[in-house]
């Protein structure tokens, strides 16, 4: 069964009540909320209608709320600018519309931080100017990589750290409702500190998992504090590939995903990972690499931007990279020098617990490794260890239990025994015979807290037999 998760991005022509179901069917995981695009209006719709569905067929189903952050543009310019290299251009704050010797950047916070020798990156990094000077409202930059200016292409500043918050009163309206949606994830953009998160934490409580994204080379600096002040990661490509040498990001994604890993934290690799399939049913080997590498390197889930929120092939998108990934996943088990090395173990008891369970059940040759946990933890720790055999989370919280679809080889259930061990262990042997996961005669291992029922408390493990 597939362990890495897939996070496909929901759009106009994947909204309705019967996309959203073939989506699912095909393999989706979690369903991404762009609220870059789209009103609120239309992302309650969609919240709705995937709720909806996950009532009819009784399937967990995730949602994440991904908010805009404080994109930089610059303003209106005059139809055919061109800037051409070696000339200078004036930024202000002016309105007024620009043309190749002065242009509109209506962002204050970018001209309390700019200095001398930063790099001005636009449209998508297409365009490249150095500051060489700056004046009282303005600053004054040499072209070093001229084309065409556009009204409103993106602003990167890759040299700069800015005063600006991630989130902007646009996103603290869209973060007001998403939680009052019910979201189960929440991506903060443009992340520069762990103080952003921190801030961020206070709004969000423990509404919503909190998940930050690396697209911005300040983050990197910050990288460990801020996974410590995040519920997930998301190795966001984009931007980053934009601010960051490309030659430099796969390097990066590689150690986020390590260093997440390490200490149990949940992370997605995004962006483009199978753009060709936006126009074409079938992606480029060098796509299909990408999503297998992603696994290799040990992500806990994979996303789908355009992919699905505008391509012509949302659904075959899906299914062919549920196809990669159980493909790497297979080359993963029948090439054990493939796999990820063991990580050390903090000498922690719940940790230790986790990482023998694992051992007990590949050793017993077990199916299925059962946990209860109320917060979702133990299942964190349990994914951590990378096992080969499914795992069942049974949860007394519904939220709990929609937050795991992120996570790495996580299945779950909702367990209506909270304090009585023997009932839930039954009601988690209901479950897996449902599921199909293992039949009469196969060894479970189940972990769970004794006294049971109590948060924090996982000490136990007990092998079964059905």
């Amino acid at each position: 069964m597939r362990a890495t998760k897939i996070v496909a991005t929901i759009g106009d022509s994947t909204s309705t009540p019967e996309m959203l179901q073939r989506l699912s069917d095909a393999g989706v995981n979690v369903f991404r909320l762009n609220f870059s695009h789209g009103t609120q209006a239309e992302h309650g719709e969609r919240v709705k209608a995937i709720r909806e569905m996950e009532e009819r067929t009784g399937r967990p189903c995730c949602i994440l709320a991904d908010m805009q952050g404080p994109k930089h543009r610059v303003g209106v310019v005059a139809d055919g600018t061109v800037i051409t290299a070696g000339e200078k251009v004036v930024f202000d704050q002016n309105d007024a519309v620009g043309d190749a010797s002065r242009l509109p950047l209506p962002h204050p916070d970018i001209f309390a931080a700019i200095q001398p020798g930063a790099r001005v990156l636009m449209d998508d990094g297409k365009l490249v100017l150095k500051v060489v000077s700056l004046g009282t409202d303005s600053f004054v930059a040499e072209v070093v990589t001229g084309g065409p200016v556009r009204s409103r292409k993106g602003v990167n500043l890759p040299d700069v750290v800015l005063p600006s918050k991630p989130l902007t009163e646009k996103d603290l309206s869209d973060l007001d409702f998403a939680l009052a949606q019910g979201v189960d994830w929440v991506a903060l953009s443009f992340v520069q500190r762990a103080s952003d998160m921190l801030d961020a934490r206070a709004i969000v409580g423990k509404r919503a998992g909190l998940m930050a994204k690396i697209e911005k080379p300040a983050a990197l600096a910050e990288l460990g504090d801020i996974i410590a002040a995040s519920d997930g990661i998301m190795v966001a490509r984009g931007d980053l590939g934009v601010e960051l040498p490309p030659e430099q990001v796969p390097g990066w994604q590689k150690k986020i995903l390590a260093e997440c890993r390490m200490v149990g934290k949940p992370v997605v690799v995004a962006t483009q990972m199978l753009e060709s399939m936006i126009e074409a049913p079938s992606p480029t080997r060098a796509e299909a690499s990408d999503v297998a590498g992603a696994v290799f390197d040990g992500t806990d889930a994979v996303m789908l931007s355009a992919e699905t929120a505008a391509g012509k092939y949302p659904v075959e998108s899906v299914e062919m990279m549920a196809r990669i990934l159980t493909a790497a996943e297979t080359h993963i088990r029948e090439n054990p020098e493939s796999a990820l090395p063991q990580l050390p173990v903090e000498p922690s008891l719940y940790h230790a617990v986790a990482r023998a369970s694992v051992a007990l059940a590949e050793t017993v040759e077990a199916r299925v490794i059962v946990a209860f946990s109320t917060s979702g933890n133990t299942a964190v720790r349990i994914a951590r260890e990378r096992p080969e055999l499914p795992f069942l989370m049974m949860t007394p919280d519904p939220l709990v239990q929609r937050r795991l679809q992120l996570l790495w080889g996580a299945q779950s259930a909702v367990s209506i025994y909270s304090d009585d061990f023997e009932s839930a262990i039954d009601e988690a042997v209901g479950v897996i015979k449902e599921r199909n996961l293992a039949n009469n005669g196969d060894h479970l291992v189940v972990i769970a807290g004794m006294p049971f029922g109590i948060a924090g408390t996982t000490n136990t493990m007990r092998v079964v037999t059905l």
